[in-house]
């Protein structure tokens, strides 16, 4: 069995205080990726940024207190690749990629529109670049899993109220378009609808309103997996006992043998 969870910590020193890193060492994972850590890597000092057991990598926004991303991975990777060659957003520390020899791991957060136009544009430019890259690692031997905050909802069962959020950043239908191309013509599979089909799967509530009590939520994190690892995918847990972030881990074994 192959774990890989994901998590967009939306500040990896405050889930670290909500206890993030004491769940973890629980879950045993093999690969851990990381979305949202808010943090430059010499402001992690704790060695609880650290796991032992784990080869630690972080891609830091140039930003202050801004996006970034890590992967944590019992096993050493082959090659660590920090960009997929955007400078906008590469400098925002959205992408990072851990090559194996038998499966890749990236971990990636893409950008939120939901501030207003000028970040909805930007969000449409990474979909425009992003998507050409997604296509060349279609094209590579070895299977691909892509964790992270994707800041889309696909599909009206993705989220709770998607009637009065159809003009809203995260379900416009140019987003949502986007997604039906990647799973459908770029052959990509959206591994948690692979064996889980059910409504009110969320890993997002907005800190407004009651929205976690009553369970008003957005899928916004995904494990996207390349067409040979779709028979591979034996479980998938959305974690809500407790609350490290807005988001919850998404928890999901894969049968590599």
């Amino acid at each position: 069995m192959f774990r890989v969870i994901t998590l967009n910590a939306n500040g990896i020193r405050a889930a670290a205080r909500k206890g993030f890193f004491d769940w973890l060492k629980k879950q045993d994972p093999d690969v851990v990726c990381i979305q949202e850590t808010k943090a430059q890597e010499h402001q992690l000092e704790d060695e609880c940024f650290r796991p032992a057991g784990y080869h630690c990598y972080y891609e830091d926004a140039e930003k202050k207190g801004y996006s970034g991303v890590a992967v944590y991975s019992k096993q050493k990777p082959n090659k660590v690749i920090r960009s997929f060659g955007q400078k906008e957003f590469d400098d925002e520390g959205r992408y990072l990629e851990l090559r194996f020899s038998d499966i890749n791991v990236v971990s990636v957060y893409l950008p939120s529109g939901s501030s207003g136009d000028i970040r909805q544009d930007a969000k449409y430019r990474f979909l425009d670049t992003f998507m050409p890259h997604l296509q060349k690692l279609m094209r590579r031997r070895t299977d691909y899993v892509l964790c992270g905050d994707w800041n889309i909802a696909h599909k009206e069962i993705d989220l709770k109220n998607w009637r009065g959020n159809r003009k809203n950043s995260g379900f416009l239908p140019e987003e949502r378009a986007w997604l039906d191309d990647l799973f459908g013509a770029k052959r990509y599979v959206d591994a948690f609808r692979v064996i889980n089909p059910d409504a009110d799967q969320y890993t997002w509530w907005s800190n407004r309103g009651r929205a976690w009590d009553n369970n008003v939520g957005w899928r916004l994190d995904y494990h996207i997996v390349t067409p040979g690892l779709k028979d591979k995918v034996i479980a998938a847990d959305i974690y809500k006992t407790q609350r490290f972030s807005d988001h919850a881990p998404l928890i999901m074994d894969y049968d590599l043998g």
